[in-house]
């Protein structure tokens, strides 16, 4: 349409039609890694530019500027190959087209680990936890999963599943000594395997603490006494100490127990009486250091003692211990007659005798009466009767001559004497008799009585000794003794009352026999 001038009017020209089609467009796709790691965020760019004769700026879908669209991803690619293409949509000016196949490539992603202690330096049987941290490495991204082996130098303490990148050990069984741990990641399909730095995880030895305990306090003398040492690990450490521990009294020892599931025992049974200071002193061993426990005071008791009497040929007694205690008392025994003193006895092997042959005939109490010793309370044995009886005796006659003659002077000598099992000299009297008839009496002096005669007839005499007894000896009668008594010789002496004499002189003559 002409709008005219001055010179011209206006027109208008016929319609022609103008058809104006969608321009074809080229699509193109590049990424910003290939290859790229699992994780690691891509960008993607495709590329639409308007193909020739048509012009412009395609704008569309994904969303196009400036004829460029961009998509970026860090987590939609898994490890392997991707064959990426572009699609470009199309808009009322251009036509829709799509780019040629992009392959990109996704490999494993490195990690890193990192560990980490709850305590360090730690004591021995103190539980420790170590902590494993895995991380993707850049450029990856993401969580690894699997499993993390925890490692004291070469050897293996133990395996822990990742939760959210991380994992845990725990132990309370490290030595004490530094150890150089490490964690190392197995890795997973995602994620390249990696170990931790060493970590040096200090173990110090533990503290202990030791306490001492009595089977019996107080106790007596002799009497077994069982000390107990309780030995445990010092918090935070645990686990049960090992070695020896030594049982002392004040500064002296006594012995020596070893540890056996946290304790170690002596047994005594020679304390003194005395109050005793009993401690128990823990030596330590490669993980624990020693400890003493406190005192402990063990009070040691005399012991009771039972006195026993018996009677043979000796007065006999056993002092022995009352249990609970033992051993061998000593000292001395005092052996009574009621309150009389008899005599004393010194203890050999727990027995004292005592003899003698001085008790009256009759009943006698005796007793036994133990003084008491070192370690070793008095004590009194009950009573025992003991009965004295009259003694036996046997008598003997003698005779100074035998045979005799008439006339002559003959002694009879009678011995008294005691038959075991008694002793001692018997007294009193002896009466001498030829048979029937007493001839006399006598009196013993020494176990010995004599009677002397000249007047036995002509014959045989059957002389006895009779002993009549005594408060302590029993009477008794000798052997009949055959004394024989012979006519007496003689002799005759004829004397003149005038030698010489005249005749017829009286003269007597005397004729002495």
């Amino acid at each position: 349409m002409y709008g005219g001038d001055t010179n011209f009017s206006g027109s208008t020209s016929p319609t022609l039609t103008q058809t104006v089609n969608a321009a074809s467009t080229t699509t193109a796709v590049a990424s910003s890694a290939n290859p790229s790691a699992f994780g690691q965020s891509v960008t993607f760019t495709a590329m639409v530019a308007a193909t020739a004769p048509g012009a412009g700026t395609p704008r569309g879908t994904g969303t196009l500027s400036a004829g460029t669209a961009t998509f970026t991803t860090s987590s939609a690619l898994n490890l392997g190959s991707h064959p990426i293409t572009a699609a470009y949509g199309g808009s009322g000016s251009f036509n829709a087209s799509t780019s040629a196949t992009l392959t990109e490539t996704v490999n494993q992603a490195g990690s890193t680990s990192a560990l980490s202690s709850s305590a360090n330096p730690s004591v021995f049987g103190q539980s420790v936890t170590f902590t494993a941290t895995v991380a993707a490495a850049a450029p990856g991204s993401g969580v690894p999963t699997g499993t993390v082996t925890f490692k004291d130098g070469a050897t293996t303490l133990g395996t822990g599943a990742l939760s959210s990148g991380t994992a845990t050990f725990v132990t309370s069984t490290l030595s004490a000594a530094a150890h150089s741990i490490t964690a190392v990641y197995g890795g997973d399909t995602n994620f390249g395997s990696s170990t931790s730095s060493t970590f040096t995880q200090t173990v110090n030895q533990d503290g202990s603490t030791t306490a001492v305990s009595s089977s019996q306090n107080p106790s007596v003398f002799g009497q077994s006494v069982t000390f107990t040492a309780t030995v445990t690990a010092a918090a935070p450490g645990s686990s049960t100490p090992t070695g020896t521990v030594t049982f002392k009294d004040g500064v002296t020892t006594l012995g020596t127990g070893t540890l056996s599931g946290g304790t170690a025992t002596f047994a005594s049974s020679s304390l003194s009486v005395v109050a005793h200071s009993i401690t128990a002193v823990y030596g330590g061993d490669t993980n624990f250091s020693g400890s003493t426990s406190s005192t402990l005071i063990q009070t040691v008791n005399a012991a009771s003692t039972t006195t026993a009497l018996s009677s043979s040929a000796n007065l006999t007694a056993t002092v022995t211990a009352t249990a609970p205690a033992s051993g061998t008392p000593t000292g001395t025994v005092t052996f009574k007659d009621g309150t009389t003193t008899l005599g004393t006895g010194t203890l050999s092997g727990s027995t004292a005798t005592f003899t003698t042959s001085a008790l009256a005939v009759g009943s006698h109490s005796i007793t036994a009466a133990y003084g008491g010793g070192s370690g070793f309370n008095a004590s009194t044995s009950s009573a025992l009767t003991q009965t004295v009886n009259t003694a036996n005796t046997t008598t003997a006659v003698a005779s100074s001559a035998n045979p005799s003659a008439f006339g002559q002077s003959v002694t009879f000598t009678a011995t008294v004497a005691a038959t075991a099992p008694g002793s001692g000299t018997p007294m009193g009297t002896v009466t001498f008799k030829d048979g029937a008839t007493t001839l006399g009496a006598s009196t013993l002096t020494a176990g010995t009585a004599t009677f002397t005669t000249s007047a036995l007839s002509v014959a045989s005499h059957s002389i006895t000794a009779a002993y009549g007894g005594s408060g302590s000896f029993n009477a008794s009668t000798s052997s009949a003794l055959a004394q024989t008594v012979n006519t007496a010789a003689t002799a005759t002496v004829v004397g003149s009352s005038q030698n010489p004499s005249v005749f017829g002189q009286i003269v007597t003559l005397t004729a002495t026999v």
